[in-house]
């Protein structure tokens, strides 16, 4: 069912539209987890390696993807927040016509580059093969990764973040079924992990889709919404989806050259890394929904004139992220060594303690990285995602500054400051950019204000 967020307890809603979404995101990683831990343990450390030795690149590809589809929901959100229905679903029309050139296009041009990645990335020799066809499984899946997250942004987008909730649930069982069958039974190592995760989406794409437009009745397409040509709507979603994709990717420059430098360190490192990584996509996923939450909150209320809404749901969000952060912090200082070996055998000491010490040392800082995910996501509600793509610059300085200095001095620890290091830098942009869009849309002659607004895309 379709949600208006532009009045009610900001509270309430926010908290209320995120916790599906949190749900979702911790289910996904979850399975993303059960991936690793049947690898692991079912095919060894070198493949446990395999598989998370491109994981940065493919951060960089599905990134853009997943951000596009993401930008593609705001104008959606904001019709709806307007009341604009018609306009709503010419939205949806064109975002399809431009979701599937993007992502044929980019599924192309990746799967051919697969092995030049992973050589410039310094992936050693012993893992290349199995690296090397989850690379090109993953690519190739592109298309139905991209259709799922479009699907669920335009479900988000009407204020419906349960349904995309319980397609999650679905692919997860699917996901975990699968990956006995490929990577146990069928013995396929890591490239079994990556089958079973795109024929999941797939199928989850597809049944999303049937019931969105059965269940959806704002969604289906009037005699009253033709026009000659929506090249104009293509454009404008391109101008808001193609910044915030990029915006995934500048931020994923900076993680492929901090992981290249962590590859070098050998296999032991690029395990333990991949370990980590894992658990920390899984605690810091409340984080990131959270933000997406806000996105489609600050759209809808923008939409309809609520400036004020949104400056209480920003006050709102901000202290969720803080309450979360304390207990996550809690959590991770007691149980870190017990999640990793939650992955690999007890006997393998030094992965155990790189593992743990990349943990322990980025969790304090998740705090930066709530404020962070809250602000860009608001400002890319807002329209404005050329200006929340900037975070993701100072981002990709940082850790490239972590990768080129700090590693080759202080070796795995450097790597282990990478994160923090980024996600303060962008803070630093992003706090005194929405202090200043706050301050512009609370001027009664400014021209961001309902009625005289700029049309988003043309920050």
């Amino acid at each position: 069912m379709v949600k208006n967020m532009t009045v009610g307890n900001p509270s309430r809603l926010i908290l209320g539209f995120a916790w599906p979404l949190i749900l979702g995101s911790i289910l996904q990683q979850g399975y993303n987890l059960i991936d690793a831990v049947i690898v692991g343990h079912y095919v060894g450390v070198n493949a446990l390696a395999a598989v998370g030795a491109g994981s940065s690149v493919i951060f960089l590809i599905l990134g853009f993807c997943n951000g596009c589809t993401g930008g593609f929901g705001i104008p959606i959100a904001q019709s709806f927040g307007a009341g604009d229905h018609s306009g709503l679903r010419r939205y949806v029309s064109a975002s399809f016509r431009v979701s599937i050139a993007i992502s044929l296009a980019v599924a192309m041009i990746t799967a051919l580059l697969c092995s030049n990645i992973l050589h410039w990335m310094q992936t050693p020799g012993v893992i290349f093969h199995d690296a090397y066809l989850y690379l090109l499984i993953t690519f190739l899946g592109i298309p139905f990764t991209m259709a799922y997250n479009l699907l669920a942004s335009i479900i988000r987008a009407l204020g419906d973040s349960r349904t995309p909730f319980y397609f999650l649930i679905l692919s997860a069982l699917l996901n975990v079924g699968l990956d006995m069958l490929f990577i146990v039974n069928f013995g396929w190592g890591a490239a079994g992990a990556a089958v079973a995760t795109v024929i999941s989406q797939a199928i989850s794409a597809l049944l999303c889709y049937v019931y969105m437009y059965r269940h959806f009745e704002i969604l289906r397409y009037r005699s009253a919404d033709e026009k000659a040509s929506d090249w104009e709507r293509q454009k404008h979603l391109l101008s808001i989806g193609v910044p915030m994709g990029l915006q995934f990717s500048i931020t994923a420059i900076g993680s492929i050259m901090l992981q290249s430098a962590n590859n070098a360190l050998g296999t032991a490192s690029v395990t333990a890394f991949t370990v980590a990584m894992r658990i920390k996509m899984f605690f810091i996923s409340p984080c990131e929904n959270l933000g997406v939450a806000m996105a489609t909150y600050c759209g809808q209320n923008f939409g309809a004139g609520e400036i004020r809404r949104i400056r209480k749901g920003l006050y709102s969000a901000l202290g969720m992220i803080l309450i979360y952060v304390l207990l996550g912090n809690a959590v991770m200082f007691a149980f870190a060594g017990d999640f990793t070996r939650m992955f690999v055998d007890a006997a393998e000491s030094e992965i155990i303690a790189k593992s743990v010490m990349f943990l322990q040392t980025s969790c304090p800082f998740w705090i930066f990285l709530g404020t962070l995910c809250v602000l860009r996501y608001s400002i890319q509600g807002l329209g404005l995602t050329r200006l929340a793509m900037m975070s993701g610059v100072f981002e990709m300085v940082a850790r490239i500054a972590a990768s080129l200095w700090l590693v080759p001095a202080l070796g795995f620890k450097g790597v282990c400051l990478g994160d923090p290091m980024a996600w303060i830098a962008a803070c630093v942009f992003l706090v005194p950019a929405m202090t200043w869009i706050l301050h512009r849309l609370m001027q009664p002659a400014s021209p961001n204000r309902p009625g005289h607004r700029i049309p988003v895309g043309q920050h």
